[in-house]
């Protein structure tokens, strides 16, 4: 049962949650932002994860993302899924779908999931060399065998500059699927990315174009994620939500990330050890959150930290300059976005 006393009075409520429960994974792609492969030593027990679990629910935490590396390479991932689902928590799996099997599937059918995404990068000749051969085959067979048990799913494109300007050809391939949505989001050079020096720019206002004018005849909701925008015209209907404009970052806001050792951090993509506010074998997860120094870059955000075509923006109260964890693998600078398409005339 959620306490709903134990923020004390504490302003900001936790509402989301991105869990990473493994590092475990069937790839090591070339732009992985956690470096997945190899599963750390020292990861959360299963015990450990109810503990977690159940610190979520009584912060009442509403949905959990659930990550790896490869979520489906750790053994007891449907134990920690329902040690989520049982308290109330929705849950979504985010997949490569090289490894799902029927077994997967019926098992999915049978713990009360939200909903599955499948990463797609592109056709097979763009998704395939930076995962492996054959990868792209696989998730779509995923995609049919988990729509086809009536599992709700989404496909997730991380776009750099080679495979941006060639959305079409994925889209012309995933419509006749039945997934629910389809979510665009910035590759952020950052763990393999920024290690392989890969080229993450693309040109951000082509790619609201093609959003906005893909998402009219669509069979399923077409939108851009938190890192790419913002407040160009028809922002209200970019985000995949009638009326759901950016409102800024949320991380230490209203949500948080954790990794699978137990490190939290506002946001799983800020993954750098600048970012780690505590540890869950060490202090409390209210403990953390509610500690006055902690996120300090959100919880002390003000109009003037703006930096760049930022500072002075209308917008700037609210979307505060845009995705944390892009602005600072991409420039260093948190409070100033490169991926701002407002000014370009789409």
């Amino acid at each position: 049962m959620i306490k709903t006393d134990i923020y004390g009075g504490f302003p900001f409520r936790l509402q989301s949650c991105v869990w990473e429960i493994t590092l475990a994974c069937c790839f090591n792609c070339a732009y992985c932002g956690s470096r997945g492969g190899k599963a750390r030593d020292n990861e959360l027990t299963t015990a450990e994860c109810d503990d977690v679990a159940c610190q979520l629910a009584e912060m009442g935490c509403r949905r959990v993302s659930l990550i790896g590396g490869e979520v489906f390479m750790r053994p007891d991932w449907e134990k920690i899924v329902r040690l989520l689902t049982s308290r109330g928590i929705k849950v979504c799996i985010i997949t490569n779908g090289y490894r799902m099997t029927p077994e997967l599937i019926e098992a999915l059918r049978h713990v009360n999931i939200e909903s599955v995404a499948v990463s797609i990068d592109g056709i097979a000749e763009v998704h395939d060399p930076y995962r492996r051969k054959g990868s792209f085959e696989r998730a779509l067979k995923t995609l049919g065998a988990l729509t086809a048990a009536g599992i709700p799913t989404s496909v997730i494109s991380s776009l750099r500059a080679d495979n941006a300007p060639r959305l079409m050809e994925l889209y012309n391939v995933i419509k006749d699927y039945q997934i629910f949505a389809w979510q665009l989001q910035a590759c952020s050079p950052m763990g393999n990315a920024g290690n392989n020096a890969l080229d993450v720019r693309f040109d951000a206002a082509k790619v609201i174009s093609f959003i906005t004018k893909t998402a009219k005849t669509a069979p399923f909701i077409v939108g851009a994620a938190d890192n790419i925008g913002y407040y160009t015209p028809g922002e209200e209907n970019l985000r995949g939500v009638i009326g759901a404009s950016f409102s800024g970052c949320s991380a230490g806001l209203s949500s948080i990330g954790i990794d699978s050792v137990g490190n939290v951090r506002g946001c799983e993509s800020m993954y750098d050890e600048h970012f780690t506010e505590g540890n869950l074998r060490e202090r409390r997860l209210i403990d953390i959150w509610t500690d006055k120094n902690a996120f300090s870059y959100n919880r002390n955000f003000d109009e003037s930290m703006l930096t760049g075509k930022c500072s002075g923006c209308e917008h700037g109260t609210v979307c505060a300059g845009g995705c944390r964890s892009y602005n600072y693998f991409t420039t260093g600078r948190l409070y100033e976005n490169c991926l701002c398409a407002k000014t370009i005339n789409i």
